[in-house]
This record gives structure tokens, C-alpha cells and sequence, in this order.
């Protein structure tokens, strides 16, 4: 997420940098030339050098300048790496099941849950609307994290844009992506494919907490 983050912020130096440029030309433009008549001051010149090199130059200069951090975002975005933790995440209509594949509890079974909405009636003071669940994922944070997606029924999108995730999740296909946590928090996301008539009530919560704490949650889990 930091590496899109950066490169938004370069990209919208450049973009600042276009537009009080042409802005500014404009408005050189407009007060400079009043005539009502087309006024030929130079009969017999038909193009200018000099002129044409700027405007073919600079554009493809910035290109590129654009271009370079962009291919090694998307090299780092296909980077392979070992996850300590595995977290399988399967959309359905309409809700979210995951499920901890690394991790079993008394009876031998994988740890797993649903996570629905939370009705805007059992709302408690100070939780977000539409994007509360009853249940959230949890994760260590420092930690190498991979989230395998699926459906069980139409295509669904897992999306939780403050960490720089959307992966779509297609019936019979499995989709990954990994994000790595620096600080503790809650992040919050929803389904970003239409996939219904409660499509906006698919909403993802993540919670990055200790490790000390993820161990006791997942204590928790496993008695249960």
C-alpha cells in the first residue's frame, strides 16, 4: 500500500506541474491575442522547429518518468513470497466466510467463521454503518499474511482498499493477495462486484493486533 501511496504522490507531482503549465499558457494566450481577425505575422512560415521538439520531447520525458516507478510497483506486486499465515476467504451471497487452514482446533477441524453485517439496529455508539461485522479477521501484525479468495455462487470482489487489496473472487478459481502490516488497527473494506441485491451489505473487516493477542484469539478459537 506505502508503494502506491508513492507512487500516486509522484505521479500527482507531474500532473501539477501539466497543469499550471497549461494553465498558464492559456492565460498568456488569451490576453495576448485579442484580435478579432486572424493576424498572419510570419506569411511564409509554415512550422517551428524548435517548438515541435519541446511538445514531443517533454511529454515522453514525463512518460517515462511515470513509467519506471510504476514497473517496479508491479514487480514487487507479483513478488513470491512465504506467508507465515494463510487466511481463505470465500464469498457468498450474501456474506463472507473465511477460514484458517493453518490452524486446527480440539475436534481436528480447520478454524472458520461467517461474517455477516451488523444490522444498523444492533449498532453499538461509534461503529461504522454498513461497514461493521459480527465477526473479523484477525491478524498478527509484522507478519506475512496471504488471503486466498474464492466464491461459492456468483463472482465477488475482496476489497479493502485501505490496505491496497482487490481481488476478485470467481466460483471454482482461486485468486491471491498478500499484505504485510506495520501497525496495529482495523481496516475496513466491502465486496466491490455487483453481486445481488445485498451486494453493499458484504462488507470486510481485518484487525491487525499483536501477536500476543492473535495467539489468545486464536486460544479462543480453538476450544470453541
Amino acid at each position: 500500500m506505502e508503494g502506491i501511496e508513492e507512487l500516486h504522490n509522484n505521479i500527482m507531482f507531474y500532473l501539477a506541474i501539466i497543469l499550471f503549465t497549461v494553465t498558464w499558457m492559456m492565460v498568456v494566450i488569451i490576453k495576448t491575442f485579442k484580435a478579432t481577425k486572424s493576424v498572419i505575422s510570419h506569411k511564409y512560415m509554415n512550422h517551428g522547429t524548435l517548438i515541435e521538439l519541446i511538445w514531443t520531447i517533454t511529454p515522453a520525458v514525463i512518460l517515462i518518468l511515470i513509467a519506471f516507478p510504476s514497473f517496479k510497483l508491479l514487480y514487487l506486486m507479483d513478488e513470491v513470497m512465504d506467508p507465515s499465515l494463510v487466511i481463505y476467504g470465500e464469498g457468498h451471497q450474501w456474506y463472507w466466510s473465511y477460514q484458517y487452514p493453518d490452524f486446527t482446533n480440539a475436534d481436528n477441524e480447520f478454524i472458520e467463521f461467517d461474517s455477516y453485517i451488523v444490522p444498523e439496529a444492533d449498532l453499538e455508539e461509534g461503529t461504522l454503518r454498513m461497514l461493521e461485522v459480527d465477526n473479523r479477521v484477525i491478524i498478527p501484525e509484522l507478519t506475512h499474511t496471504r488471503f486466498v479468495v474464492s466464491a461459492a455462487d456468483v463472482i465477488h470482489s475482496f476489497a479493502c482498499p485501505s490496505l491496497g487489496i482487490k481481488c476478485d473472487a470467481y466460483p471454482g478459481r482461486l485468486n491471491q493477495s498478500s499484505v504485510y502490516l506495520n501497525r496495529q488497527g482495523t481496516y475496513f473494506g466491502q465486496c466491490s462486484e455487483i453481486c445481488g441485491i445485498l451486494h453493499s451489505s458484504m462488507p470486510i473487516a481485518i484487525q491487525s493486533v499483536s501477536l500476543k493477542k492473535f495467539l489468545l484469539w486464536l486460544r479462543d478459537q480453538m476450544s470453541d
